[in-house]
């Protein structure tokens, strides 16, 4: 788990679109990372939709929300486009970015 002042780990995870993503790729901007452990259950969806509710917000504030999960690309983009979710899901199968935070 990171402590307070720790900085965020590095990661190489590809989104719901296939793209690859990368920590210094999102240099001088705020990150919004939130972990969750499935696509398309309640609890998860609630989350998702409620970080969806304030997207505008974020980027007005030049902060970026990136969700992360053990599912498949091709399970958060179904999750994605059911949701009409616009910002990034990382997909993390080998739970590396999960288990270094």
């Amino acid at each position: 788990m990171l402590e307070r002042e720790q900085p965020f780990p590095d990661f190489n995870l590809p989104d719901q679109n296939g793209v690859m993503h990368t920590r210094s790729q999102y240099a001088g901007k705020w990150l919004v990372v939130y972990f969750y452990p499935k696509d398309n259950t309640g609890g998860c969806t609630a989350e998702a939709l409620a970080f969806a509710a304030y997207h505008k917000d974020f980027m007005s504030k030049n902060a970026e929300i990136i969700g992360v999960s053990p599912d498949s690309v091709k399970s958060h983009a179904g999750f994605a486009k059911k949701q009409g979710l616009r910002f990034t899901l990382l997909s993390d199968t080998e739970k590396s970015l999960l288990e270094a935070a």
